[in-house]
Parts: C-alpha cells; structure tokens; sequence
C-alpha cells in the first residue's frame, strides 16, 4: 500500500492511497525518432505524390497494386468473401451509429433573427466539402472506425468522403473494406499509414486532397495527424486508448477486472484505473486480473498495459472518486456505483460516461451508436469526441435592410474603430451615415 503524495497527474490528485501505481510515464509527445520519420514520409508525398506513396507502401506493407484505389468489382469481391453474419453485423452497428449522429445533426440549428429593426443575424450549418477517413489495421482491423467516421460524417452531409485502410502483408481486410463501403464512402484506397494520411491531406496524382483527416492510428498516424494539421482539419489529437472506473463497495470485482482489461488490450501503453472507495473491492480487483490475464488471447498486449499503466486508487467518498476521475480527465469513464447518473453531475471532464454495471465502454467502441474517436491525454479538458458537429461548419451572416439601421451602425462603427486607430474602419461607418443623410462625407469631399 503506497501512501499518496498529495498529488498525481497534473498535481490534482488528492486521492488517499494507491493499491498499485503506473510505473511508466504517460509521455504527451512524440519520440524524436518518430516525429523525424513521419516528416520524411509527408515531406516525400509532397514531394513525389503516387510515387512516394508506393514506394512505402511497398516497405512497410508488402503491397504495391496497380491502383491503390479499389475499383467497384474489387469491392463487390472482397464483401463476397465476408460471411453473411458479419455483414449483417456491420450493417445493425452502422445503424445504430446513423441514428445517433442523426439525432445529433437534428439538434444543431439554423436560425436568424431581427436582432434590431432593419438588422438581421443568421446562423447556418454548412458541411465540409471532404473528409479522408484512415481505418486502421495493423493489430486490430478497426471496422468501428468505419462505422464512426465515414456514416457520420455521411449523416452531416459531406458530399465526398473517401477512406484508406491497409493491406497489411499484401492481403485485402475485406471486413473493413465491408464496413466502410456500407458506411457510405465514396472511395476506399487500400494504403495505410503516414503515406495514406499524407495523400489524403496534401493530395497526389490519383488523390484529390480532403478539407478533414479523421480516425485513429498508431503513434506515426498521430503524429502525421499533428504535422499535417492546419493544412487540414482533424479530427482529434489522439494518443493510447485510456480507461477510468468509479465503483464503490457495491460493485462486481470480475465485472471491473474484466471491462478494465477490455480497453487494456488496446495497446501496451493503454491506461487502465480503477478509483473506488472500498479497498477490499479495489484488492478483489487486483486479484481478479491477476487471474484472468494468463487467460486472455490479447496477454501479451494486456499484460504490459496493466503492468505499467494500471491503478487503482482508494479514496474517502464518492465526492473524492469523482475529483480524482475529473484531475484524470480520461477518454472513458465508466461508472459502477448504486446511483451512477450521479455522475452526470458530478463528473465534468471525461470523453465519454458509461454508467451503471449494464453498461460497458466496449459497448461504445463497437455497437451502441455513440462515437468511439474521443480524446485522450487529458483533452477532455477542452474538447468532446468526434460527433456530426465536426464535420460541419458554423458560419453566420448579416444583413442591414434600411438606410437607418445602417446609418445607427455607422455612428457607432466610427466611434469604435476611432478609439483602436482604425480610420480606414470608421469611414465604411461614415458612409453609411452620410447616405442616409443625402450627402458624402467630410472626408470626401
């Protein structure tokens, strides 16, 4: 039992004591080995476009096809080869993922409004013209992906979204080229990796650059992501997938052990924290993993995760779990307590709330409808997930309709932009004045 210092990460943590501390950092930056390779990459596509895309693809990926961009047949061909469940799997997930970002969509509104007479403010939503979707699939072919980036931004109303996904080892992942075809997607390119980011963002021979790069990825993908960022929009900064659990005495030890490993099998660097008020759940916790880990096929991805990144900490009360889960601002919170929309109230900075025993985060990344991009490394600061919202574009507009309310502006502007200096400002305000009043302008004249 490890004594708390009074402070964790961040210095907020007030949490009593730890039963078993990370031992590894949580680093927010990239290597410099990785941040180097990923430049060269990007700076390559720019550079050589197709070329400098196959010639990676061919390095990393043993794959080099005559046109990275699947034809219709190639399609149809690798959905033939999907069994028949599965299919229709992707197709009630993806359902699921419509209806919520549908729901979604419909609660942004546009409006306008005589703010004052003659003067009219509006609101609209516009979608981007293009989104380039990046599907991974090196340990895991992350059909979720599909489902939450290339059907949402669908539901937005993105005219063009095309995807790109690996060939890994030179062989078609045709569950994933499946998912994303029935997500919607305009064009499926089989390239992965920085080079497909980077065709996607800067544009190459046979791809028509996109306005939002979207979807997770290794630590290269994120850090094109970063590099690429401003030239395109993205989605999110993303780092290891993280999990948060609140539970009090009341809560089922194998029920945490097994959905705190659930999100450990990520990948090895994935945080996996428990934060409960009774220490003998937080020891039966501890125990349950122990013996569970030598079972489970992902082990050897689990284990290391568990064993660097893995906490669990004992605090007073509940108002105490709730402080420490916010100081963690994790990209999943779930919540095992008898009352857990508590937390609804309580918890302020998280990326996504699962709450009650019934509900588990895999249920998020897979099938329930909700968003499974969400960030990572304390970002729930500042930001949610990805939802429909990021594939739109809140933009206004004004109209002044009368001379009067132009003139009422006017008087006003020139007065403003005076007191900053501005005299090129305050003469667009004199004019208006002066037209309605019949005349030009001192100035002028």
């Amino acid at each position: 039992m490890c004594p708390a210092a009074g402070e964790g990460r961040e210095g907020e943590i007030v949490a009593r004591f730890h039963l078993k501390n990370a031992v590894a950092s949580d680093a927010v930056a990239s290597a410099p080995s990785v941040t180097h390779a990923v430049r060269e990459i990007i700076e390559a596509v720019r550079a050589d476009g197709d070329a400098a895309v196959r010639r990676y693809s061919e390095r990393f990926d043993q794959w080099s096809p005559t046109s990275f961009r699947m034809s219709d047949d190639e399609v149809a061909a690798a959905m033939a080869r999907v069994p028949a469940q599965t299919l229709a799997d992707i197709r009630e997930v993806q359902r699921n993922v419509r209806r919520f970002a549908e729901l979604q969509r419909d609660s942004i509104s546009d409006f306008e409004a005589e703010v004052e007479p003659g003067v009219l403010l509006g609101q609209k939503q516009v979608p981007v013209g293009s989104v380039g979707a990046y599907i991974p699939g090196g340990r895991y072919p992350l059909l979720a992906s599909a489902h939450m980036i290339v059907t949402t931004a669908k539901v937005a109303g993105v005219e063009r979204v095309i995807a790109a996904t690996p060939a890994a080892g030179g062989r078609v992942p045709d569950a994933s080229v499946a998912a994303i075809h029935l997500a919607g997607a305009d064009e499926i390119h089989l390239v992965g990796g920085v080079q497909a980011v980077a065709a996607m963002a800067l544009g190459t021979e046979t791809v028509e650059r996109v306005d939002v790069l979207a979807g997770p990825g290794n630590a290269y993908v994120a850090e094109a992501k970063r590099q690429l960022f401003g030239e395109v929009g993205i989605d999110l900064f993303a780092g290891p997938t993280e999990i948060l659990i609140v539970a009090d005495a009341h809560a089922d030890p194998f029920l945490i052990a097994v959905d705190l490993l659930s999100q450990a099998e990520h990948g090895p660097d994935s945080p996996a924290v428990l934060v409960t008020t009774s220490e003998e759940l937080g020891r039966a916790t501890m125990a349950e993993i122990d013996r569970l880990l030598p079972g489970l096929p992902t082990n050897g991805v689990a284990g290391p995760a568990w064993r660097d990144h893995g906490e669990v900490i004992v605090v007073d009360d509940l108002d105490e779990a709730f402080e420490t889960a916010n100081a963690y601002a994790s990209e999943h919170v779930q919540i095992m307590i008898e009352e857990p929309r508590r937390a609804l109230t309580a918890m302020r900075d998280y990326g996504a709330l699962f709450l009650g025993d019934n509900t588990c985060v895999s249920f998020g990344d897979k099938v329930i409808g909700t968003n499974h991009v969400l960030p990572t490394r304390h970002a729930a600061r500042y930001t949610g997930g990805l939802w429909v919202g990021k594939f739109l574009k809140t933009v206004t507009y004004q109209e002044v309709v009368t001379t009067e309310a132009s003139a009422r502006l006017g008087a006003l502007l020139g007065r403003a932009a005076r007191a900053e200096s501005f005299e090129g400002h305050a003469r667009a305000g004199d004019v208006r004045v002066a037209r309605h009043e019949g005349r030009r302008p001192d100035w002028a004249r």
